[in-house]
């Protein structure tokens, strides 16, 4: 099933997502989601690997030796691109535990060190997978939010998939961006080319007036799920913080899920805090994670929120 994928050069794994039987699905993705994780956090993952090569060796850690390694773990997480206020307080709730760890019988102080980080890196990522809520009567609402230019219409239309093969959801997508030239039609041809039902277009029609349209139809036609795909800026601002919530308070939906660019870097961090102030965000998706970002956007968003990251 999967080596068709890798055939073809720069496949980025996108034909993972044509895989329309749901027995394939269900094997395809834990390898898809190891890949991806191997993908993202290889940079990381080496740096770590000297780090804790070094502490391992040592018979015993003393205060200057925690230090020093938790100052190349901190330096680490920068240039991977955690935020450095997420970095700081990584380090503080580690550096504690590593200092007052009683040592288990058969490791060394340096194995003691790793766990440590490994566990506090579990807890801060979650060691749980999430579903997507759908405990309400339907339609249920979902809306997708995000920065222009992050994938959020692409994304859509791959959630409404998901949605329909694992859970058997009659699905309706609605595009609320009147914005972007030709992003309503963008999500119609989506629609079209794999066989999901989009709300028609009408022209000079407010993103309210939408939303609502969007649920009477969903009610005639039977849709369980609407996705509505908001409209985003090249960078946040009043305008459409104030769109979205206007939106969530029409909708009142069951998900809000942030949609975000894996190669955003350390702003990541900022983009996830103003969303979380602004809208009630429940879970994270990260785009292109089958590029070269080096992990920090997932760290950081994931700290930041303290929302899932429910989708790669």
């Amino acid at each position: 099933i999967v080596s068709p994928c890798f055939r073809k050069k720069n496949s980025n794994l996108r034909c993972l997502w044509q895989q329309r039987d749901r027995h394939q699905l269900a094997r395809v993705r834990p390898l898809v989601r190891y890949l991806l994780y191997e993908i993202m956090f290889e940079s990381l993952t080496n740096k770590f690997e000297e780090i804790f090569s070094s502490l391992k060796k040592a018979p015993s850690l003393d205060e200057k030796q925690v230090d020093e390694g938790l100052r190349s773990i901190r330096l680490a997480l920068i240039e991977a691109d955690v935020s450095l206020d997420v970095a700081k307080e990584f380090i503080s709730k580690v550096k504690p535990k590593a200092l007052g760890k009683e040592i288990i019988r058969s490791t060394s102080p340096g194995q003691m060190m790793v766990k440590i980080v490994y566990d506090e890196l579990v807890s801060l990522l979650g060691s749980t997978s999430f579903e997507m809520n759908l405990n309400a009567v339907p339609p249920v609402s979902m809306m997708v939010v995000g920065l222009q230019g992050s994938g959020k219409t692409t994304t859509i239309a791959k959630l409404a998939r998901y949605l329909e093969n694992n859970n058997n959801k009659k699905v309706m997508m609605a595009s609320l961006d009147i914005y972007r030239p030709a992003a309503q039609e963008q999500l119609k041809l989506l629609g079209e080319q794999n066989n999901i039902n989009t709300l028609p277009i009408v022209e000079d029609q407010l993103p309210a007036d939408i939303c609502r349209r969007a649920i009477s139809a969903a009610n005639l036609n039977g849709s369980e799920v609407i996705l509505f795909d908001t409209a985003g800026r090249t960078q946040i601002d009043l305008q459409m913080m104030s769109e979205i919530k206007q939106i969530e308070d029409i909708v009142n939906p069951t998900e809000t899920i942030l949609v975000a660019d894996s190669l955003t870097g350390q702003v990541a961090a900022n983009v996830a805090k103003e969303f979380k102030n602004t809208v009630n965000l429940t879970g994270i998706v990260l785009t292109r994670s089958d590029g070269d970002g080096r992990g920090g956007a997932a760290l950081s968003m994931k700290y930041v929120s303290n929302v899932p990251i429910k989708f790669l």
